[in-house]
Parts: C-alpha cells; structure tokens; sequence
C-alpha cells in the first residue's frame, strides 16, 4: 500500500501544483467555473494518493466532485507503475465517466500532458457473451423451454425463444460482447443462455475462446490501462473471492460511495434454489453422462422442506428438516462432483466437462455456507428465503404464489472485515458522494467499512458543501397535518397532493416507497386531473425515455420509486417540485436491516438509528436533492409524512438533507408553488 512508504514532501508539493493547474485549464475550457470546494477536493485527493491516506469526501451537488477526482487520477496514474481504479455504483455515471468526462478532460489536458492517457472499462463477466457458451456449451435451459411452440416457419413463439433468437442473431455481429450495446435489452433468463458468472468460466487455459473472449479482451485492456472505469460489484467480487478479475492497483476511487455496503453486501451474496439444482444436474447427466437422479431428488426435497416456511429472515435459524434436505444437496453434489472423475463417465470436451464441475462446486459451497449459517443464527451470515414478483406483459409486475418453493439466500451480516483486509490494507481509496455524511457526520459508513477496526488504515474525512444557496433555491415543506402513512397513500395523502400539483402546474418528480403506491398515486392524479397534467408512470416505458419527456413539457409530473431517487438530473424549469410520500426506511421485513439491527441492539446500541434511520437519512438527502442542480433552480421538496415533523428522529433525518427554508406551513408551501409555476 502507498500509505506504507516514505512521503516524498517534494514530490507531493509538485503534484499539488500540478493538478491545481491541470484543474484551473480544465475548467477555463469547458466553461466552468471557480469553485472553492472542487478545488479544495482536488487537493486533498491528490495528497490522499501522495501519502496514502485514506480520504472520505463528502461533496455537494455542483461542486464538480468529478474532475476534482479525475485530474489527480490521471497526475498519480502519469507517475506510477499501476492504473488508477474508479469505480462507480450505477451504469449511468460509469457510461458518463467514460463517454463524456474522462475524454473532455484528456481533451482539453493533451497538450500539456507527458504522454497519452489509455483508458478502460471492465465489467464483470457476466455482462459480456461467453463464445463458448454461444457456440454449444450447456446452457441453464432446454430447447423446449427455450423456444416452446413454433409457427409454420419454425420461428420461437415464447417470449423468451424470441428474445434468444434476437439475442444469438446480435452476439454472432457485435464487436464489444457487453450487455449494455444491446438495443432493447433482453431479460436476466435469456442473458444466461449466452453468459457465464466469474465462478462458471473455464478458465482461459481450457477454453477454446479463449483468444477471441469478450471479457478476457476486456481484462487485458485494462492491464494496459492507465485508468480503469468500473463498478463496485467487480470490485467487490474481484477482492472479496480473490479472482483475478482486476490488474493490481494502489489507488482507487469509489463514486456514489453511499452505495457502495449495500451494492458489495449484493454482489457476494449466494443463492439456491431448486430449479438451478435441477438444471446443473440435467446438464451433467447430458455432458458426462452421470447419474443424475439423486441430486434431482435432493432438489425436489429442498423445495419440499422449504415450501412451508414463510418469505424473509430465518432469525431463529433452520429447523432440523431443513439442514436435512440442505446436507442432501450437499452430500449428493459432492457425490455427483466425484462421478464425474469416474473412468466410466462419459469423455467429452474438457471445457463442458469444467462448465459442469464450476456449477456443481457453486452449489456445493452455497449449501455448505447456508447449513453452516442456519445452525448459528446469531453467527456474522444471514440467511432468508425470497419468493420475488415478476414482469409479465400487458400485466405489469405479479405477485408471486406464496405457497411456490422460496430462494434461499446468504449474505454477510458485516463487510467490514473485508473491505478493510481486501482493500483498505491494500490500495488507498477514496470515497466520495453527494450523500457520504449522515446526520451531519461520517460515522455510520466508516463503521460499515471498517475504518475502526482494529488494524484500520489512517483516514481523513471532508466535506466541501456545495455552491447552491439552498435556503434561498428551495423550500421544505412537511405536512406535518397528515397522518402517520400506512402501506398505502391515504385519501389525505392524495388530496394534498393534488394540491401541490395543481399549484405548480406539473413539473413535479413525485417519489414514493413502493410499485404499488406510485402507481395508485398516477392513476388517482390521472383521474382527478384529466388532460390538464400529463401523468408518467415508471415502467410505463423507458426511463430514459420518461425523463426526456418529462423534461421537454412544463406540464408533466412523473410519478416513480427508487430508481428515481437517485441519478435524475433536471435543472431548469421542468422540476419545481419533489415530493416524498413517506420516509424511506427499510421494509420491515428486510432481512439483512432486521439482522443488523438486532446485532447492534443485542451490544448496547441503538439498532434503529445505526441501520432504519440511516438508511432513510441517506435516501431522503438522495431524493431532496433531486430539485437543486443549478445556481438559478427554485422549487419545493413537499415531505407528505408527519413523522418528519414529529418524531423524534426528525432532527437526525433533516441534518442530513439539504438546507432548505422549512415550514410547516400548506399555504406558504402552496403559494411559493404558485409564485414559481405563474408563467407556465
């Protein structure tokens, strides 16, 4: 780690020289401008690579937190061996990183720099098509249930047949492989057809892809690279399960920082199911011919065991039937893991044969980590079953059967060991976000990532604010009239919020808690408006495409949940108004929130502060700072839950918003409303 070697003072002085005045020429030439935070940012960036502490920084909304991180990325990255990581937690700002920000900058920097800056984007690998898999390899489906019925000429009926069908056709033409160039998308089940995850490769040295592989192509760029753009999910796989999926680096930056326990917790948690059970065995019976009715009845004995137990956490742990049908899945993979090495076994290509063994070894170590958790309830994984609603056309998204065979999952109760050992012992990292503080302070995610810990690494924290004048750019209005919400808005709720669309004349980005509130909010506003607002629903049609309308008509109010919440930039006119119908706490059957929470609260603290109101403090800040993107933006964020005006956590959740003129008051909140909407 460089935080372990001598500081060079010279050396560290003529970097922050350098970058001030890299910085000062970006911004004169993307017509910019002066901003004491984004300058003060930048230097402390610069001297985090320099001297190898850690930097957490918190930075407002128009700050320009990006080009205060990417000019010291390409300094140090200029001067050292390794490349500079960035990752991000959404596609939309690692898709602007590299398509917009990043050549600006080296752009407008050429002249002056030393040499060309090479610059790389690697996903994980399950985000770009497997050749082999394309080309023949077992896939997670039959052709039956791939293509179901077929018309005269022989064309898939099924949704999903057609989707492969499209999907095979593009990935035979594309040059890059990557998921995210294929227009319009296709669903997670027919992804899988033609992709593997990192535990499902063969391996460079047996496929016979291999020189010709997306992801490999793509890893072997960033080698080169300079600076590599990713995500924190590749992050967390590549350090966490010690794949060599990342060329090795001293210096990481992470964006959207507040993301970054929940998207790591996600991307190293395991799943079962019995349908994935069924599936590897049909393929090890059709591959090396083993038998493969045993662990097939050891799939529907699972699902057995598992149909009676309620969706969420097992808080109590697994009854004995339970860890009987899980050490059955164990037992028999492990058994079918050995028939494959079995002389008799049918001799195919080594790579189906590896294809085969890395699905079978992922179940073996997902029962094994979940019998192990499920015996200690009260041990550092968490372990709960799902039963997930799905999208069907033309019905929108159903619920599922509760009496149908759950998913199991098993997750970390805590990353913080971790990214302490993987990453903060390793590389000095800066985090950075808009919403990196809550409550005013930087306690919570320096506790969830292991800061603290014994052998913690040095880190410093900064805020640099934001040049907005927010009390005089905005007001936050609380209705703390209404009553306490329940699980859907109330008669009241929707009355007040016809009123607030009614003052401001549409230009609102109405955020809600659930699917089913956002869209009974819409059709309650569709009925009682009429024509006179045009009401968008999310996942009526693209998002991209709901913003773009929103945003060209004045009159448009878009009503969505929690995609929205986040990475929705609207300056100008067209966002007067934001509203919150409730505040955004975790549902109360989340399992990883119950089990953390009981965790902390079991040891003396707090568990609802540490975790629920945590939680809501950072996505309400998200939310509220939707309205302000610019020094001339005006409008209201409305909070339609009275709690925030009467509880006692009220003051800890607005701490942590934006520093709005607040009132009480619906008639003051109205007729700013009023003042703002009169030309429209």
């Amino acid at each position: 780690m460089s935080g372990n070697q001598p500081v060079d003072t010279k050396q560290s002085s003529q970097a922050q020289t350098q970058v001030g005045t890299w910085l000062a020429d970006a911004v004169d030439a993307l017509g910019g401008q002066t901003r004491p935070g984004q300058q003060q940012m930048a230097q402390e960036v610069t001297n985090a690579f320099e001297t190898g502490t850690h930097l957490l920084v918190q930075a407002g909304t128009g700050t320009g937190k990006y080009l205060a991180y990417l000019v010291p990325a390409v300094d140090y990255a200029l001067g050292n061996d390794s490349p500079v990581v960035i990752a991000t937690a959404t596609l939309a700002l690692q898709t602007q990183i590299i398509n917009r920000d990043l050549p600006r900058l080296l752009d407008t920097l050429g002249p002056s720099l030393p040499r060309t800056v090479d610059v790389a984007l690697l996903k994980g690998r399950a985000n770009y098509v497997c050749k082999h898999k394309l080309h023949g390899a077992a896939t997670e489906a039959d052709d039956e249930s791939l293509l179901g019925s077929t018309d005269v000429t022989g064309q898939p009926l099924s949704q999903l047949g057609e989707e492969v069908v499209r999907l095979r056709n593009w990935a035979e033409d594309t040059d890059s492989g990557d998921r995210d160039d294929l227009k319009p998308g296709v669903t997670d089940e027919a992804w899988r057809q033609i992709s593997v995850t990192a535990r499902e490769c063969i391996g460079a040295s047996k496929c016979p892809f291999a020189e010709e592989c997306f992801s490999e192509l793509a890893r072997e760029a960033a080698g080169k690279a300079d600076i590599v753009v990713t995500n924190h999910a590749m992050l967390a796989i590549a350090a966490f399960e010690d794949l060599n999926l990342m060329p090795e680096t001293d210096a990481i930056v992470i964006d959207e920082a507040h993301e970054l326990t929940d998207r790591v917790t996600s991307a190293v948690t395991s799943h079962l199911s019995g349908p994935m059970i069924r599936n590897v065995a049909k393929q090890a019976r059709q591959e090396a011919s083993v038998v493969a009715s045993d662990l097939t009845d050891a799939a529907a004995g699972l699902e057995a065991a598992f149909t009676p137990a309620p969706t969420g956490w097992f808080a109590q742990g697994l009854n004995e039937h339970q860890l009987t049908a899980l050490e059955s899945v164990r037992d028999e993979t492990r058994q079918m893991m050995s028939d494959l090495k079995e002389p008799g076994a049918k001799e195919t290509e080594d790579s189906d044969r590896q294809l085969v063994k890395n699905r079978l070894s992922e179940i073996l170590e997902t029962s094994e980590l979940l019998i192990s958790a499920g015996s200690q309830p009260k041990g550092d994984t968490v372990v709960w079953a799902t039963r997930p609603s799905h999208f069907e056309p033309g019905q929108g998204w159903v619920e599922a059967d509760p009496y149908s065979a759950p998913l199991l999952y098993a997750a970390p109760l805590s990353i913080a060991g971790k990214f302490r050992d993987k990453l903060l012992n390793v590389s000095t990292t800066i985090l950075t976000s808009a919403t990196l503080a809550v409550g005013g302070k930087f306690d919570a995610i320096v506790g969830d990532l292991g800061f603290t810990l014994n052998g913690g690494a040095k880190y410093k924290t900064l805020d640099v604010g934001s040049p907005f004048d927010y009390p005089k750019q905005g007001i936050l209005y609380v209705a703390q009239d209404l009553p306490k919400p329940g699980p859907q808005p109330s008669a009241l709720t929707h009355e007040r919020l016809e009123q607030l669309l009614e003052a401001s004349k549409g230009g609102a980005l109405c955020l809600f808690s659930s699917r089913s509130a956002a869209k009974s909010a819409a059709e309650e506003m569709r009925r009682r408006f009429g024509d006179k607002l045009n009401i968008l629903l999310q996942g009526e049609s693209t998002l991209s495409g709901l913003i773009d309308e929103f945003t060209e008509d004045a009159r448009t109010c878009l009503f969505g949940t929690l995609t929205l919440w986040q990475g929705v930039d609207v300056p100008g006119d067209a966002l007067r108004l934001v509203t919150i119908d409730r505040i955004p706490f975790p549902r109360p059957d989340d399992p990883l929130a119950s089990a953390r929470s009981r965790y902390i609260s079991q040891r003396g603290g707090n568990g609802f502060m540490a975790v629920s109101a945590n939680h809501a403090a950072v996505r309400l800040a998200q939310g509220a700072g939707r309205l302000i993107r610019s020094t001339s933006d005006r409008g209201v964020v409305a909070i339609l839950d009275s709690r925030l005006a009467t509880a006692g956590y009220g003051g800890f959740l607005k701490a942590s918003m934006p520093e709005f003129w607040a009132t009480r008051s619906t008639e003051q909140a109205l007729s700013s409303l009023k003042r703002l909407s009169a030309e429209i």
